[in-house]
């Protein structure tokens, strides 16, 4: 059996730094807001080119901060609306919603799946402030044309960083370095992710950095003094330690991913798949590999007989679930098209050759 997602095989490559790390961990019995998270924090913004990292609870608490943030500063106040891509994780709604802020959900690029300065442009209104760009998949978005649209319009251009840890645009500026700030995720299936839930803030505006400092420890920085309203949102020290060993390896990590992606888009030739283009330079971290097909449901049960593991990001567009069901309305057809055909092959920087090469003989005689 292939799986889609080893966490094992990934994780125990580092499994005798990961106990001396617990080790001191017990020893010192510092287990919130000590020197791993300080010392991880500096090494994160180092590597994404950033002046400040504050590490929190997760992804989506990073994004609900950043938002909550800005309105701290008066730069966003309730009710201002946010461009969102349609197709996105749930929780890059629930951000803006958690903020009291309003979504404006755009369709993406049907070339990417990702938004664009073109299909943006016609959402923009004086309602909207701010502009939340997902890089869906590990890829980066229309980073150029949409930093060139916030500028225009005096938005904020916020990155959902939470699947692609390490991608660079033309300018050699990594993913966390190309907005106002950043959210990542830290979930143990990310290219980074750690034992656990975790996530982190990038920016270098050093006002948003104190206030999300303050809203993410109770809105104090001092012990039992408290000046804003805030929320316990804190990166476990323990995580922060794991995060700093992985740091290591990120780069090549996502050199094996792109390797392998390169694989795929070479090899895999059935006219039932279908392959969105991919530039297949630094951009893309390949945290899924997605292809597109008519009868999802054959070919994932195909997959399966054939021992090949599958995921689906994801199956249900965000304005069609439940807990949204206020914009069950909206007309986004592309968006649900894509949410009804796509499925994730495996991809990982522990897969061998011989299992690559499985997978696309697999794909192919399907």
């Amino acid at each position: 059996m292939i799986t889609f997602l080893d966490l094992h095989k990934i994780n125990d490559r580092f499994r005798s730094e990961f106990e001396d790390a617990l080790q001191k961990s017990l020893d010192t019995s510092h287990f919130v807001l000590g020197k791993n998270v300080l010392h991880f924090q500096n090494e994160f913004a180092r590597y994404c080119g950033t002046k400040h990292c504050i590490g929190v609870a997760n992804g989506l608490d990073a994004l609900t901060l950043i938002l909550k943030g800005y309105i701290q500063l008066g730069k966003l106040k309730k009710g201002d609306k946010i461009i969102v891509p349609a197709n996105t994780f749930i929780a890059t709604i629930l951000s803006v919603l958690h903020a009291g802020l309003e979504p404006v959900f755009v369709e993406p690029n049907p070339e990417t799946y990702n938004l664009s300065a073109d299909t943006v442009t016609k959402y923009l209104s004086k309602d909207v402030k701010a502009l939340i760009v997902v890089h869906l998949y590990g890829q980066l978005a229309d980073v150029l044309g949409l930093k060139k649209l916030a500028e225009a319009n005096n938005l904020l251009l916020i990155e959902d960083a939470a699947q692609a840890h390490g991608a660079k645009d033309n300018s050699n500026n990594k993913a966390g370095n190309i907005g106002d700030a950043a959210a990542f995720s830290f979930y143990p299936s990310k290219n980074l992710g750690c034992l656990g839930d975790g996530g982190a803030v990038t920016t270098s505006d050093s006002e948003l950095y104190e206030v999300i400092k303050l809203l993410s420890n109770y809105g104090s920085n001092k012990k039992y003094v408290n000046d804003i309203v805030g929320f316990n949102s804190r990166l476990d020290d323990i995580q922060a330690s794991f995060l700093s060993i992985k740091l290591n390896t990120l780069d090549e990590d996502n050199r094996r991913r792109r390797e392998i992606a390169r694989e795929y888009l070479r090899d895999i030739d059935n006219p039932k798949i279908m392959i969105s283009n991919h530039s297949q330079d630094e951009n893309h971290v390949f945290y899924a590999f997605v292809v597109e097909v008519e009868d999802r449901e054959e070919f994932s049960q195909y997959l399966t007989k054939n021992n090949i593991g599958w995921l689906i990001h994801y199956p249900i567009p965000p304005h069609k679930q439940k807990a949204l069901s206020e914009y069950s309305n909206l007309s986004l057809p592309f968006t649900e098209q894509i949410h009804k055909r796509i499925l994730s092959l495996p991809i990982s920087p522990v897969m061998t050759e011989v299992e690559v090469k499985t997978v696309v003989e697999v794909v192919n005689r399907y």
